[in-house]
Parts: structure tokens; sequence; C-alpha cells
């Protein structure tokens, strides 16, 4: 693999000019645009241009490959500020640009909490230093993740936030959630929901059924992520104000999200690929590497998941990028932190299971999936090759088998439960701002 060290912003610091540049041969997938077709892209000074008349210019050969947005994941704990020990800004953005994505959105589950202007500015700061993709960062719905007081929103909205969360917690108390939700629709702000009740769920380690049993662990029931769904549901359609559930694992879930879009209600969801590759079985061997909040479920689970993503119910993938410095995750499991790393295998294993095994989806729904579908969800002007666009581009080789080696991670972290694995389909190429920042 080959890393280039210069993001796009220090060449424009540097005042280096970028050449214009033509993609050839290759198959262009602009979902935004409705645009599937062999075709010629070009750039120049960092956006996609009409053909250019000049007769300078660079020229990437994408004979067998898909030219496609800028990928993005909507879901990237950065860690930074506070944790470095475990990502920084600057590796965490090395491992999404390997993974093809140019745009990562930052949870702010950090320390301090990402509850004030000035930690999003602090963020915002160190990424346009640091980063060689795009950093979103978004704002907490209560101060210090409690559930208890609403953060200032107007701050974090003009601060530059581009949602509210308290991903890694959930508000436990509905009239707050319900002033969350109204006070961000007055800034125009979308909220996520990390969705689990903690009364359900208590001590839970893993998925509660047979497995847990086998195991002697704490069970987590589905009910425990049900419950805060359909919550959200009443609250969305109470509002008329949009609420995305993150991280769904369960069939009952889908369920739920199916039946109130149905009914036009502004609710919305998104996947995981470990919880359509995985199910609980995988924590036979008590590796703290497949602990993850919410839990690996069943196979009737995974179908649920994948019929939900072919149907529309569920519009937008992520990675829920966890990273924890291996001392954390070295202990016994009940003790270890929930999460793994995906920024670099989460394309991979979603393309291999949804396009390429169980087609329930074609390639172009797949990037739509990645692109158009949360840059709407966000109002990112990103997620488009129409011309003007931010020439964020992503190049992806659909037939490339390949073994992911977490050794060869960029990600600080290495808690990864697909170290070794062989999956079909890869992003080799990502470009940002119309300048290479990693190829393979």
């Amino acid at each position: 693999r080959e890393k280039i060290p210069t993001t796009p912003l220090q060449l424009r610091a540097r005042g280096e000019k970028m050449k214009p540049t033509r993609i050839t041969n290759g198959r262009i997938i602009d979902p935004a645009n409705h645009r599937d077709e062999t075709a010629d892209l070009w750039f120049a000074d960092g956006r996609i241009t009409a053909p250019q008349p000049h007769s300078d210019f660079d020229t990437i050969d994408a004979s067998g490959l898909v030219v496609a947005p800028g990928l993005i994941d909507i879901h990237v704990h950065l860690r930074e500020p506070g944790q470095s020990h475990k990502e920084t800004i600057a590796s965490a953005t090395r491992a999404a640009a390997a993974g093809g994505f140019t745009s990562v959105v930052a949870m702010p589950n950090t320390n301090p909490t990402a509850d004030s202007a000035a930690t999003i500015s602090w963020i915002k700061e160190k990424a346009e230093r640091t980063a060689c993709v795009n950093v979103f960062p978004t704002g907490a719905i209560t101060k210090g993740l409690k559930g208890e007081e609403l953060a200032p929103y107007g701050a974090l909205f003009h601060a530059g936030v581009v949602a509210l969360t308290d991903d890694g917690h959930c508000v436990q108390n509905h009239e707050v959630m319900r002033r969350a939700v109204e006070y961000a629709k007055m800034f125009g702000l979308p909220v996520m929901d990390h969705c689990q009740d903690y009364s359900l769920v208590g001590d839970g380690i893993m998925h509660e059924g047979e497995w847990s049993l086998r195991l002697g662990l704490p069970g987590w029931p589905r009910a425990g992520e049900e419950i805060i769904v359909a919550r959200n549901i009443l609250l969305a359609e109470l509002l008329d104000s949009p609420i995305h559930c993150q991280h769904i694992s369960s069939a009952g879930s889908v369920r739920l999200l199916r039946e109130a879009r149905a009914r036009g209600v502004k609710i919305s969801g998104e996947a995981c690929p470990h919880h359509i590759a995985l199910t609980d079985a995988s924590l036979a061997g008590f590796d703290s590497d497949f602990k993850m909040n919410p839990p690996l479920r069943t196979e009737a689970d995974i179908d649920a998941l994948i019929e939900g993503i072919a149907d529309g119910t569920l519009t937008i993938l992520c990675s829920d990028h966890a990273p924890h410095a291996a001392y954390e995750k070295e202990v016994e499991i009940d003790h270890a932190p929930f999460g793994i790393t995906g920024l670099e295998t989460q394309f991979a294993i979603f393309h291999d299971i949804l396009v390429h095994k169980r087609r329930a989806i074609g390639l172009p729904r797949l990037i739509a999936l990645y692109t158009s579908e949360p840059a709407k969800l966000l109002k990112l002007d990103r997620g488009t090759l129409a011309e003007g666009a931010s020439a964020d581009i992503t190049l992806i080789d659909p037939t490339l088998d390949w073994t992911f080696d977490k050794n060869q991670s960029q990600s600080l972290s290495k808690n990864t439960p697909f170290h070794g694995q062989t999956w079909r389909g890869r992003a080799i190429r990502t470009i940002v701002g119309g300048e290479t920042v990693w190829k393979s």
C-alpha cells in the first residue's frame, strides 16, 4: 500500500497547484445523479469539472474499476481529545482513507465531551492540521452525555456540528429526549440515538439467548434496543422531526422501523458490518474482540437486517469504528470495553455479503448507502460527482479478493475480529479535494 503523507489542505496552504486530472475508462456510479455509465471524469482545483481543454493534465486509468463519490462514514469514534492512546484524528483518518472513505462523522464521547463550542472548535482545528480526509463533528445531546441537561445547541450549531447524539450513551428520560428533538429542530440538526434501555440491558455483555446461557455470561435482550427504537418512532411522529437510530442489530427493530416509515414517520436507521457478518456464537472463545454494543445476535437477526437494507428500511451503512488499546481489551471479557475497529474493513464486508454472496442489493445501491443517503441525512455537501462538487472520489475494484491483516492497519488500535479474513471488493484509491491521499 502507498500512503500519501501530504493532505490536500497542506498542499493548498503551501500554494501548490493542483493539476487538472482525468479519470478514464472507469464505471462511474453516482447515485445522487442517477448515473451509472462508463465515461471520463475530470477534476481541477479540488472540484469536479467539465472536460478540460488543457493539454497538460494527469490521467488515472480506471479500467475495470468503479469511480464513486467519496464514501462517507457517519459513525466514527476518533477518540480525540482525551483518548489518544486509543486513536488520534490523524491515525483514524488514515484508516478511513485506506478504507475508501473521504469523510467521517465524529462521535462526541471524547474527553472532554464534545458538548461545547470550545471542544468542537478544537476538533475542527486539529482535523485541519492532521486529518487526511474530511472530519464532520457531532455535538452531544446532553451535557457530559449524562442524559439530564441539554447541551447548548445554538453554540454547537454555530461551531459547526452536523448532528446531535449521545452515542455510547442513551437518553433514558423521555421528556429530555422530547425537548432535545424539539430544540434540535429549531437549528435544523438531525438527532441520532444510541438505542439502549439501561433497565432492560442491565449488566448484559452479549445477546440474551442460547449462547449467553451456554457461556454463563449476562444476556442483553433485543427488547433493550427495541423499546428505545419504539420511543424514538413515537417522538418523531409526535414532533414531525427526524430521528436516526444508530447501529440497529435486532429483527424487531427492523420491523418497527419498517412499519413506521411506511406511515411516513421521519425515522431512519443504520447497520454496521459486524452485525451482518457475525453471530453471538462468535463469543464461544470469550474473545473480547467480539464484544460490542449493541451485541452480535443470531442468524435470524442477520437475515432481518439484510432484508431491511434490501427493502430500504435501513438507509445508511457505517462502521461504528471504536478503537481500544490492547491492554484495555486483553482482560476478562466481563471487564473489557465494548467495540471494534472497522474503517478499513467495512466496505469490503458489506460488498462481499450484500452484493457478492447474498445478492441482496446491487453495487449502485451499496454506494448510495455510503454517499447520497448519509449526505442527505446530515445535509452534507458531499456524496456526489456533480460538476462543481468537491473532488472527493473513491476508486473501487469490485472483483479484488484480499485478506485483512490487522498488523498493517493504519489505526493505532488493533481490536478487530476480522484479522486474516478474506473479502471480495476493495477501495484501492482515495481522493480528497482532488488529491490522492491513499493508494493500494
